[in-house]
């Protein structure tokens, strides 16, 4: 009777140990994945240093950008605004003229010298300047086309810094010019160059406050 006693006891003991080392093993479970859970969150909420500190979103010029690991914020928003200026520019050279790895737009209302010189370089390019007959011909015939009543336009040519010297808005000395018969003729009071269409594109000096159309030229990359 003892010996079944003593082997109902030893079996219980045996139960209650294994009942105990289950609810051990559970504990510890229980415990690493609270643990692994926390780290996760805590690296949701950093700076993003899995992404080497760059996230992978970034709102630029009105859309979000994806960047892929590791790639450089600079770089994205870069090609972002290179993508924005051939956009730009396709859209110059559809509504005017492509010629030369140039694009040619006509203004659609007059203005002096310096304020067309700004209103091109607002739109990313300057006033138009001709290098070649082949570019001077090609100016001509595009401002007959789009600006039939306009008898003349403004060149990017001035001899503002030093009177007789001509150079480009750029401040670049000339290595072609156009110049009709007896121009320039206007001395120190006339210091812009137009294209004239009654001398079949021939150049003429004028007074740089007079209003006038205009073409801007933008360079094709």
């Amino acid at each position: 009777m003892w010996v079944f006693q003593r082997d109902m006891a030893q079996t219980g003991l045996r139960i209650l140990l294994l009942i105990s080392l289950l609810l051990l093993d559970q504990t510890i479970s229980q415990a690493s994945k609270f643990k692994a859970r926390k780290h996760s969150k805590r690296r949701v909420k950093g700076t993003g240093s899995e992404l080497g500190g760059i996230k992978p979103y970034r709102l630029f010029q009105g859309a979000f950008v994806k960047l892929s690991f590791g790639e450089p914020l600079l770089k994205a928003e870069a090609h972002t605004r290179a993508e924005v200026a051939n956009s730009c520019l396709f859209t110059v050279c559809l509504r005017g003229t492509k010629a030369h790895k140039k694009c040619y737009l006509m203004s659609e209302g007059t203005k002096h010298f310096h304020e067309a010189n700004e209103d091109c370089i607002a739109k990313g390019g300057t006033l138009a300047i001709p290098r070649s007959s082949e570019e001077t011909n090609v100016l001509r015939d595009y401002g007959k086309q789009s600006a039939p009543g306009a008898a003349e336009f403004w060149l990017g040519v001035t001899d503002m810094a030093h009177e007789g010297r001509f150079v480009d808005v750029n401040g670049m000395a000339l290595q072609y010019s156009n110049w009709d018969r007896a121009q320039p003729n206007g001395g120190k009071r006339e210091n812009c160059v137009l294209l004239s269409q009654p001398a079949q594109g021939k150049w003429v000096d004028e007074v740089c406050r007079t209003a006038k159309r205009y073409v801007c030229e933008f360079l094709i990359p």
